[in-house]
């Protein structure tokens, strides 16, 4: 009897915990008209959050995004323009918050070293090859007694291949006749 209301009471708490974030808040924001919620949409979707670090306000649940989303709320609803939001996000967060950081002096090496360092890789490897290609020459090349001894053995091993087959030839006729 008490295994049985244990494991009721298991079945229940686990059902409990499943059903939680049906029971999440949704934000209910409400705009004077569609351009300010649009502003707030793409504001939302291009700022990152601060807890989060790979999700953007519009998709992170953390506490920090739900104050920053109201903040921007709050900002739109008081007439600040895009810019004026943006600048006191990055005045108080820093550069971390946009996901497309501006072109500074502190940011010049996010925007400049990855196509830096694709050229460097296509150098790297292209003098690579070029150096594979010209040992492979150095190397590749015999000298004039190496030729003479190839020629002899491929010249026995095409008498040998001929003589294979013409006993091939042969016992193929044979067979046939």
């Amino acid at each position: 009897m008490l295994k049985y209301l244990f494991k009721r009471f298991a079945l229940l708490l686990l059902a409990a915990v499943v059903m939680l974030p049906v029971f999440a808040a949704i934000e209910e924001i409400q705009f004077a008209d569609e351009e300010q919620k649009a502003r707030y949409q793409a504001l939302i979707a291009e700022l990152r959050c601060p807890m989060c670090l790979n999700s953007n306000l519009a998709g992170s649940d953390a506490p920090i995004a739900a104050d920053l989303r109201a903040e921007i709320h709050e900002q739109i609803l008081a007439g600040n323009s895009d810019d004026q939001i943006l600048a006191f996000l990055v005045d108080r967060y820093g550069q971390f918050i946009l996901y497309k950081p501006r072109l500074q002096a502190a940011t010049a090496l996010l925007w400049f070293a990855p196509p830096l360092l694709l050229l460097a890789g296509f150098f790297i490897m292209r003098r690579m090859l070029s150096n594979r290609r010209q040992l492979a020459a150095e190397q590749g090349s015999l000298s004039e007694q190496e030729q003479q001894r190839l020629q002899a053995l491929l010249g026995n091993a095409g008498d040998s291949n001929t003589d294979k087959n013409d006993k091939n030839d042969d016992m193929t006729g044979a067979n046939r006749g």
